[in-house]
């Protein structure tokens, strides 16, 4: 799917279409999870400090919070769809799968692209979304096919055109090349999949590992004989970080601890669960490891509440002795979700990591973002609020473009709403 979690807002608010959105943490730290394709020629992009973003769009960009929900019910109409023309999937994510149909075996490229732009013409139809699909004779050159037909379009890869493109390729265009693995082999002067697959097996596993060596050199030669499958939910999504130098004060785990919860949160976006326990790793110079966790009264994928629970369990490295690595882990993952019913409260602690007393939530505490509905004007969602108004968009998939009213904060017929009703399925 091309540009998701952004298509899905414009989609369900149909303002925002042609317009740049970026969707991501709204707070000094937060990092973009999604941009739309209008944001990108701008240089924005996923995993982005969203400051940095924002600074690049400017004064036209959207920035709205993620509405997990909305995303994965969105997500399994476009797999249902799918899975209508072919039965088995594997899902990677929210927005990416593999499928193997049958009635493609031994079939011409004419006869792979017409099948791919039916499958893509079936998604439009049922959702409103656009889907890129490649196709190739494994899934390495399948899923390097989809990003090069991106956006908006189908890329079929024949066999005598895989060894031409592999080979040009950057080496961390190879799945499963990290930015670890990367910098192993730039060290040694290997910068494509070609240089990288002119290495004989045995040197591979040298330089990466004998478990996952052999495994990406394969790949790297166009050797891809995976088979599709289902796979089953992740019961836990985490990130880790190892540090040059252990970290030995509680101040230096604080301004870790972020980057490591938005890698993990970002995994958790693209699951499109939400989270009641978080987990705190903490590895020690002796190489012990220590564990913290808290469970939430909800799951939630509301980051400020997520990583201000992260903050919360550190351990004083004056106590325990310096860190080598950190983790940051969700588990507990649900369908069902809350938001913080105390959002300012978690980004304050962001801030400054003090855990402050929990206070009632004003009735007119809007959000930018937020979905409200009102008995006059039906389902919407909040464009700005401040000095005692709300400037709210009344507007679903179904309706089209619709009208933005002012209305007092504290008007009562201004209730919260279900994001789902946006989607107007």
């Amino acid at each position: 799917m091309d540009a998701f979690f952004a298509s899905v807002e414009q989609l369900t608010r149909p303002t925002l279409a042609g317009r740049p959105v970026l969707v991501g943490g709204l707070g000094g730290r937060g990092v973009v999870a999604g941009a739309s394709y209008e944001s990108r020629v701008f240089g924005a992009r996923s995993a982005m400090p969203m400051h940095q973003a924002r600074r690049l769009v400017g004064a036209t960009a959207v920035v709205l919070p993620p509405r997990g929900a909305v995303y994965r019910v969105a997500s399994q109409r476009v797999f249902d769809t799918v899975r209508a023309r072919i039965p088995v999937l594997e899902q990677l994510s929210f927005d990416e799968a593999f499928g193997e149909p049958a009635e493609l075996a031994g079939a011409t490229a004419g006869q792979v692209e017409a099948f791919c732009a039916r499958l893509r013409a079936a998604v439009r139809a049922e959702t409103g979304l656009i889907a890129s699909v490649g196709a190739g004779s494994g899934k390495q050159i399948a899923k390097i096919g989809s990003g090069l037909a991106k956006p908006d379009g189908v890329r079929v890869l024949r066999p005598d055109q895989e060894p031409v493109l592999l080979d040009g390729l950057p080496v961390r265009k190879l799945w499963g090349i990290g930015p670890v693995a990367e910098e192993r082999l730039r060290r040694l002067g290997i910068e494509t999949v070609g240089q990288f697959a002119a290495l004989d097996e045995a040197e591979a596993a040298d330089v990466l590992g004998p478990t996952v060596g052999p495994g990406l050199h394969r790949l790297a030669r166009g050797i891809d004989d995976r088979p599709v499958a289902e796979r089953a939910e992740a019961k836990q999504i985490s990130s880790e970080s190892t540090f040059p130098a252990d970290l030995v004060t509680l101040d230096q785990l604080r301004e870790a601890v972020p980057s490591i919860a938005e890698d993990a949160h970002r995994r958790l976006l693209r699951d499109g669960r939400g989270a009641r326990t978080v987990t705190v790793k903490l590895k020690r110079s002796d190489m012990s490891t220590l564990t913290r966790s808290a469970t939430l009264p909800y799951a939630t994928a509301e980051p400020a509440t997520l990583v201000g629970t992260a903050l919360r369990l550190l351990l004083d490295p004056a106590e325990i002795g310096g860190v080598r690595l950190l983790g940051v882990g969700f588990s507990g993952l649900s369908d069902v979700q809350q938001e913080s019913l105390f959002p300012d409260l978690d980004r304050a602690e962001l801030a400054d990591g003090d855990v402050a007393a929990p206070a009632p939530a004003a009735a007119g505490d809007w959000r930018i973002g937020d979905d409200v509905a009102h008995p006059d004007f039906g389902h919407g969602w909040v464009q700005g609020a401040g000095h005692g108004v709300v400037t709210v968009r009344f507007e679903t998939r179904a309706t089209g473009p619709g009208p933005a009213r002012t209305l007092g904060a504290a008007d009562p017929g201004l209730r919260r709403a279900d994001p789902l009703d946006s989607l107007a399925w």
